[in-house]
């Protein structure tokens, strides 16, 4: 995310069209190594789309996420056991989601941001 967090520099830095070399030279002035084919990914999403139109749109798709929460308490009135009987089942359940959590890449992320909503990012309808 380091590179949306350049071309948004560059943006309120009063460049409205950033290129490879003007984000390359941002990083590479706070010493981070600048990944070629992120840039050129997020310059081509980016191309030609207002960027307050698609932070906009971006808090509209994290909006209709559900948030979590209850869970764990669900689960243990489920089993009549209490708490002790769904720690076990609740830890399992947290480290399962770490490792689907590592799964996702910065790519996804960017394409759901600059092209609309897809896979598990897919917005839901709030009607």
């Amino acid at each position: 995310m380091k590179v949306v967090a350049t071309y948004l520099l560059a943006l309120l830095g009063g460049n409205n069209n950033p290129s490879a070399d003007d984000l390359k030279g941002i990083l590479n002035s706070v010493g981070a190594d600048a990944d070629d084919d992120r840039i050129e990914l997020l310059l081509s999403l980016a191309k030609g789309k207002d960027i307050t139109e698609v932070i906009a749109a971006g808090r509209e798709m994290l909006a209709s996420l559900p948030s979590g929460g209850g869970g764990f308490a669900v689960a243990a009135a489920a089993t009549g056991r209490g708490v002790a009987a769904a720690a076990p089942a609740a830890a399992e359940a947290k480290e399962e989601e770490k490792v689907e959590e590592k799964e996702d890449s910065d790519d996804e992320l960017l394409d759901v941001l600059f092209n609309g909503s897809h896979g598990r990012y897919q917005a839901r309808s709030t009607c």
